[in-house]
């Protein structure tokens, strides 16, 4: 028998509160960044909307000002980070594309501090505390991965976690890690009834696109409270068994490290081989809103 190859990737999360104050917002997740590269990462991932509060709750037309181009002033900054630290970094950015047009879109920076490419979130909710719609046009770029130096990386964003579609197509396209930035917590009045239910169905959703796709899923939340909401962090690592190799507190900010061996797609693979077994000949109504019986 083969022996397995182990192929280490050391994956950083930074999870934290923010201020109102966008400069303080970025040093602070520059300091994470760094922290997490003194601690051995080769590739960071940031909070979703990393550089303010999460403004989503109310429809305020003054928020656009929030946006920046993509590149930027928070890819240039994350840039000089990622080329001194030699770190891949994944950041959320609100992104102003055009005058009037604005996306929710991840960043993936090289360690070289080059921008490696984007993907803009494709599902958009609009629900009481979360209307993106008003903010976010959908995304156009597809489901994509880029190859870093450290493995095939794929970024999805928040409200795309709950979607099997957009996690089997990134696997797909060859990504070994699937990234979250995330900005999810409990509406007050709902907490005390649906709080554990609601967690439990977000992480286990995610665990399971771990599983079905054989890959590794690194979700990273924020922590606090904003006007309405209370996030929940637990930002979390799970391995193509779905197995969860580390998750943060639910109410601090925290810096994790966490080896991931990748050589595990492999060997989960060849036990569970789901992409193998797939029926794709039989799966063209997928691309129906509903099928009528």
């Amino acid at each position: 028998m083969a022996v397995k190859e182990k192929r280490e990737v050391r994956v950083g999360i930074v999870q934290m509160a923010c201020s109102e104050d966008p400069a303080q917002n970025l040093d602070k997740a520059i300091a994470g960044i760094c922290d997490a590269a003194e601690k051995g990462a080769q590739v960071v991932c940031l909070q979703e909307l990393f550089r303010s509060r999460y403004f989503c709750q109310s429809e305020d037309p003054g928020l656009f000002d929030l946006a920046e181009s993509i590149p930027g002033p928070s890819t240039d900054a994350l840039g000089g980070v990622a080329r001194k630290h030699e770190v891949t970094i994944v950041a959320s950015v609100f992104e102003r594309r055009a005058p009037g047009l604005y996306h929710n879109t991840a960043a993936i920076i090289g360690r070289d501090g080059r921008l490696l490419g984007i993907y803009r979130k494709m599902h958009i909710p609009d629900d009481p505390l979360y209307f993106e719609k008003y903010y976010f046009a959908p995304g156009d770029t597809g489901f994509v991965s880029f190859q870093a130096p450290q493995a095939k990386i794929g970024a999805l964003v928040c409200w795309d976690q709950w979607y099997p579609e957009a996690a089997r197509l990134t696997a797909l396209k060859g990504a070994e890690l699937l990234f979250y930035p995330t900005a999810i917590g409990w509406h007050h009045r709902e907490k005390e009834e649906f709080g554990p239910a609601q967690h439990d169905a977000w992480e286990t959703s995610q665990r399971a696109h771990a599983i079905s796709n054989g890959v590794f899923v690194v979700v990273v939340n924020r922590v606090g409270v904003e006007s309405g909401l209370e996030f929940w962090g637990g930002s979390f690592v799970a391995d193509p068994f779905g197995r969860v190799l580390a998750r943060a507190s639910s109410s601090k900010e925290e810096t994790l490290v966490v080896p991931c061996d990748l050589g595990l797609i492999e060997e989960t693979r060849r036990h569970w081989p789901f992409l193998r077994d797939r029926r794709i000949d039989f799966y063209g109504g997928i691309t129906s809103r509903y099928l009528e019986s």
